[in-house]
C-alpha cells in the first residue's frame, strides 16, 4: 500500500504516523523537497510516485490561480483512491448555526470552494477540517509564548479538531465511499473559553482582551465567521469517533505529555501550503 501526499505538512505527518505501522509506504511533496520529501516541481519523480500510489491525498490549498495539484498533476490522479484536506471555511458564516455536508458552499474564498467541488467531482474523499490543533500548535503554546489574547465577541463559537483525529478519519476514509466528510470535535465553543482553559492548565492568568479592529485582516476574517460543524456523517459512514471530542480533553492530553521545552515553544505556522 503506497500513499502519495501532496503537501507534507503538519496534518500530513500525522497521517503518515497513523498509516506506516499498518504497512503503508508514504511519500510526500514539499515546495523544495526538504528532508525526505519530493520537490513539488520535480514532475518526473512526482508522476512516477503518483502512478505507483494506492492512494493520493492532497493538503495543498488553492492559490489565486486555483489548485496547483489539479493544475499540474490531474493527469495522474485517475488510478488511485483520492483524498483532499479541505476546510470548513467553505461553509462561510452560519450565524452560529449548525452546518453539515449538505450545506451550501458560501465561503469567502471562491478558489477554496471551487477546489473542494473539483476534488468531489473526481470522486475524492473530501475531509473538511475546522481549526487544527495538536502538539506544538495549540492554545497552550500560544499562552505559554505570550501570543494569546481574547476578543470580546459574545455568542461567537468555532469548531476544532485534534490532528490525531484527522489522521484517524483520513485512514478510515481511504476505505470509504467518495464524498465530503466533516472531521470536527463534538463541542463547538468560544475561542475565549479555549484560551482561558489553556491558561488555567498552565497556571497562568488569562490573556488580555483585545479589540477586533486591532487584529490582522486574516484574524478579523476568522472572527467574522460563526458556525457549529456537525460530524455525524463521518461517524456513520467511516465509523470514526474523535479521541478528543472536546477541547478540554485535547488540551489536557497535550499538557500532560508536553516537555518544558515544547510547552514554551512558539506555535507552528498555520499554512498547510507546503506542496
Amino acid at each position: 500500500m503506497r500513499l502519495l501526499v501532496f503537501g507534507m505538512g503538519y496534518a500530513a505527518r500525522a497521517i503518515e504516523r497513523r498509516l506506516v505501522p499498518h504497512g503503508w509506504r508514504v511519500m510526500g511533496t514539499t515546495r523544495d523537497g526538504r528532508d525526505d520529501t519530493l520537490c513539488f516541481d520535480d514532475a518526473d519523480r512526482v508522476r512516477f510516485e503518483a502512478r505507483q500510489a494506492t492512494a493520493i491525498v492532497s493538503s495543498v490549498p488553492p492559490g489565486a490561480d486555483g489548485d496547483p495539484v489539479l493544475t499540474t498533476y490531474r493527469d495522474v490522479l485517475d488510478r488511485a483512491t483520492l483524498g483532499y484536506l479541505s476546510s470548513t471555511g467553505v461553509y462561510g458564516d452560519a450565524g452560529g448555526g449548525w452546518v453539515d455536508e449538505s450545506a451550501p458552499l458560501l465561503g469567502r474564498r471562491e478558489t477554496r470552494n471551487a477546489a473542494d467541488l473539483e476534488w468531489l467531482a473526481l470522486g475524492a474523499r473530501v475531509f473538511r477540517l475546522p481549526g487544527i490543533y495538536g502538539p506544538g500548535r495549540s492554545a497552550l503554546d500560544k499562552v505559554a509564548a505570550g501570543d494569546a489574547h481574547q476578543v470580546d465577541r459574545p455568542g461567537q463559537v468555532f469548531s476544532r479538531v485534534h490532528v490525531d483525529d484527522i489522521a484517524d478519519g483520513v485512514a478510515r476514509g481511504l476505505n470509504a465511499p467518495g464524498g465530503a466528510y466533516n472531521l470536527s470535535d463534538d463541542l463547538p465553543a468560544p475561542q475565549n473559553d479555549v484560551v482561558a482553559y489553556a491558561a488555567e492548565l498552565l497556571g497562568m492568568p488569562p490573556p488580555p482582551f483585545v479589540a477586533l479592529e486591532t487584529l490582522s485582516p486574516m484574524a478579523r476574517a476568522f472572527w467574522a465567521e460563526n458556525r457549529r460543524v456537525a460530524n455525524g456523517r463521518a461517524k456513520r459512514v467511516l465509523g470514526w469517533r474523535p479521541a478528543y471530542p472536546d477541547y478540554r480533553l485535547g488540551l489536557r492530553a497535550l499538557n500532560a505529555t508536553a516537555s518544558p521545552a515544547s510547552a514554551s515553544a512558539a506555535p507552528a505556522p498555520a499554512s498547510n501550503d507546503q506542496r
